[in-house]
Parts: C-alpha cells; sequence; structure tokens
C-alpha cells in the first residue's frame, strides 16, 4: 500500500505543474475571449467575428494602453485615478496591494530592482533585492541606508529594510532566478543534462 502511495505521489509531482500551468494559459485565454466577444459583436457585424478575434483585439488593446501610457494627457488621467482610488477606504487596500504585486512580479522591467543581494540575518543569508536607494537617502540623511526588499517564501508579501549598505552582499545571480527561489523557499527543479 506505501508503494502504491509513493508511486500516486511522484505521479502527482509529475503532472500537476504541468497541468495547472496549462489549464492557468488555457483559462486566461478564455477568460479573455469571453469578456470581448460581446464587445465585439457590438462593434462588428457576427459574420465578421471569428474564435480568437476577442483575444487580439483584447491583446491589441493592451498594447494601444501600454503606449498612450507614454503620453502626458494620458499619463495625468492615470495618475489622477490613482489618487481617487487611493482615497476610497476598502478600495485603496485592494488596489494598493495588486499594484504591488504587480511591480514585484514585474521582472521584464527592472528599474527600481538593481541587484541581488544577501543579507546576513541572526547568523543566516537571507536573499533581498536592492529597491530604494534614493528612498533611503531620503528618509535617512547622514546614513547610508538602502532599501532592500526580502520576499517571503510560499506567500506574496514580504518587507522592506532599510540597511546599511556595506551589511549588503551581492550576489552573482539573476533577478528572476532569485525571486524564484526566495518564493519556492530554494525548492528547484533539477535539471538533467
Amino acid at each position: 500500500m506505501n508503494k502504491l502511495i509513493a508511486l500516486l505521489l511522484k505521479g502527482l509531482v509529475a503532472v500537476l505543474p504541468i497541468g495547472l500551468t496549462v489549464y492557468l494559459i488555457y483559462w486566461l485565454l478564455a477568460t479573455g475571449e469571453a469578456i470581448a466577444q460581446p464587445v465585439l459583436l457590438l462593434l462588428i457585424p457576427e459574420a465578421l467575428y471569428f474564435p480568437g478575434l476577442g483575444l487580439l483585439a483584447s491583446l491589441a488593446l493592451l498594447v494601444l494602453t501600454g503606449f498612450l501610457v507614454n503620453l502626458y494627457g494620458f499619463r495625468y488621467l492615470v495618475k489622477l485615478s490613482h489618487n481617487i482610488f487611493e482615497r476610497i477606504p476598502l478600495v485603496k487596500s485592494i488596489y494598493g496591494a495588486i499594484k504591488d504585486m504587480m511591480m514585484v512580479f514585474n521582472l521584464a522591467e527592472k528599474k527600481e530592482m538593481k541587484s541581488v543581494v544577501s543579507i546576513e540575518w541572526n547568523g543566516a543569508q537571507v536573499i533581498g533585492f536592492i529597491t530604494g536607494e534614493q528612498t533611503g537617502k531620503r528618509l535617512f540623511k547622514e546614513q547610508d541606508l538602502v532599501g532592500v526588499y526580502v520576499p517571503l517564501s510560499y506567500q506574496i508579501g514580504g518587507m522592506t529594510l532599510y540597511i546599511s549598505r556595506d551589511r549588503l552582499t551581492e550576489l552573482d545571480i539573476g533577478v528572476e532566478e532569485a525571486m524564484r527561489l526566495a518564493l519556492t523557499a530554494g525548492v528547484q527543479a533539477t535539471k538533467k543534462a
């Protein structure tokens, strides 16, 4: 019986990551299509609609929005909506959490996360990311303190420490790989040659 359970768990470990990843991608694509389809059918005749057009239109709209964010007038509207959301009691908590999460997981554009560092903490080494050099200078004027974000494993969260630069050890590892290591508590799939 124990061998059967062990084989079942091995099968689950092999299939679950692939299955969940494929399902998540499918869910995102299907949801994007389902949301955009009714809007497109209001704009174009049904004869011109084909499956996948809603997804293409959604992607085009996101690209257009990304372009518009660079324009001054649109940037002002985004800032105005940000200020409005920041003033509504319950909404500001949800909006702030989503915005912060998007910043943490935005690994493609690493303007803020400049380097991966190690911090000695009660005899242990902790992975962190330099995020707030200018904020540290502004808040703690005469001290050479740097903002370091330390993510917590198996959850979306972490803490920002303002720590002396001489207590940081720069690690020779990419931000994406370090974030993956920190979020998964160092558990990673072994690669076979």
